[in-house]
């Protein structure tokens, strides 16, 4: 059994302030906030579009390794472990601190090459089971 442990300083929404259901820190959030919680808003903000970003993708992919793992399956695994750890290091990279305007999501975008060959490997899966 596997088990995930959450830091206790861990937890964005609750950083900034924002109750549910509340998607984003608005505007109005943002200027009647001080610099430091202006600050935790958009790390939230940068957070949950990672998250967003995510769930874009999340439902093709899956697709696109059902149905290319069916011809390819060790491909397909290296492809999708490949799409796993560019989605994480993008959403590490989003909510970096130290990167303005979530410029950090860049080091993740290898991401991109990966769902490309799997949905590649699905279209071919797809050509190989018509012919």
């Amino acid at each position: 059994m596997t088990s995930i442990v959450v830091p206790k300083e861990y937890g964005y929404r609750k950083q900034a302030g924002l109750g549910y259901p509340k998607a984003y820190a608005d505007s109005s959030d943002m200027s009647a906030a001080d610099a430091d919680r202006k600050k935790k808003m958009y790390l939230f903000n940068c957070a949950k579009r990672a998250e967003d970003n995510y769930h874009e993708n999340h439902a093709s992919v899956m697709a696109a390794m059902l149905i290319s793992g069916v011809q390819y399956p060790l491909t397909t695994t290296g492809l999708s472990v490949v799409w796993m750890a560019g989605r994480l290091v993008y959403a590490l990279g989003y909510t970096r601190t130290d990167k303005s305007k979530g410029e950090g999501r860049l080091a993740g975008s290898f991401f991109w090459f990966a769902q490309l060959g799997l949905f590649g490997l699905t279209a071919w899966t797809g050509i190989k089971m018509v012919l």
